[in-house]
């Protein structure tokens, strides 16, 4: 039971603008010490920093009371959503830009109800279908934004497999979204969740650094770029912290998983205003229609 009304949709928007804050510190980051080691770095503190709280919140660094099914589900979710959804994600940005890779990333939430339908018996009514759609529609129409006239040239292999990335980067999201819905079955704390969601992908994604000998050049990187690890970690008290707590939250309160993951899907709607108030950038009146088509379609998840 959500302990207020629309708590789970509520979740979703703060996420949605926690999300939105971080990838600001995340891209100062990366510029500086590298997509791979940030991802790798990023998923050590984030679990390192959530465990301590999980400490001193239940007195115990692991939810251990809790069954194997239940860490399987979030271990699940935990590697398909965060180590290769992410990952893929990631190298989509590099071969064909983020905002084509964000285009495509913004079918997450029609897979996550689709999902969500065949795996969890989640029905949309007509209203929420509309809701979602047009909530998608201004996403869609804000991120597809001067593609059309952008001057670069992707190589066309790079520019196929950048959209296959970008693909898997959205279905490892809703994979992840349904798994973790999955465990959360029974009276499993937020907090508990994301401790396992997130310390199973640090578990992976380090193991598969260790086999690849890149442990040292990733410490060596870091202990190079102090000023790239203090974005960082400000990219995850937003990120996979606060905005993955308030993530899995929405998954777990809101009515319907489809809805929760088209109200996380609002980063570009938020990334406009920020980028208006706190970086001057132009905000063009494309931009503001897709804005009000998006909020339009917010509303109506709230109010039909």
């Amino acid at each position: 039971m959500p302990p207020f009304p629309f708590a789970g949709e509520l979740a979703a928007l703060a996420a949605s603008l926690f999300f939105s804050i971080g990838p600001t510190f995340f891209t100062l980051s990366g510029r500086l010490i590298g997509s791979a080691v940030l991802n790798r770095s990023r998923l050590l503190l984030a679990t390192s920093v959530l465990i301590l709280i999980h400490w001193l919140l239940y007195g115990q660094p692991l939810p251990f009371g809790s069954d194997l099914e239940h860490w399987g589900w979030f271990a699940l979710s935990g590697v398909i959503g965060l180590t290769l959804g992410d990952a893929a994600l990631f190298q989509a940005f590099v071969q064909i830009g983020p905002r084509l890779s964000m285009l495509v990333y913004s079918l997450a939430p029609i897979v996550t109800a689709v999902l969500g339908w065949l795996w969890l018996g989640d029905r949309l009514s007509p209203p929420q279908a509309l809701g979602i759609g047009v909530t998608l529609l201004g996403v869609l129409w804000v991120v597809s934004e001067r593609q059309e006239s952008s001057g670069t040239q992707i190589e066309p292999r790079a520019y196929a497999s950048g959209l296959f990335l970008a693909l898997l980067g959205a279905i490892g999201q809703a994979i992840g979204l349904v798994t973790a819905r999955q465990g959360f079955e029974g009276d499993m704390a937020v907090l508990s969740g994301q401790v396992l969601r997130m310390g199973t992908a640090a578990v992976a994604i380090w193991l598969f650094a260790i086999l690849r000998g890149q442990v040292g050049n990733t410490f060596n990187t870091l202990r190079a770029n102090p000023l790239g690890v203090r974005f960082m970690m400000l990219a995850v008290a937003f990120g996979p912290v606060m905005g993955v707590w308030t993530s899995l939250a929405s998954v777990k309160y809101a009515a319907n998983i489809g809805v929760a993951s088209t109200l996380q899907s609002l980063p570009p709607i938020f990334l406009i205003a920020i980028g208006y108030f706190f970086f001057k950038e132009r905000v063009s009146w494309r931009a503001m229609v897709g804005t009000l088509v998006a909020l339009t379609g917010v509303a109506l998840l709230f109010i039909l």
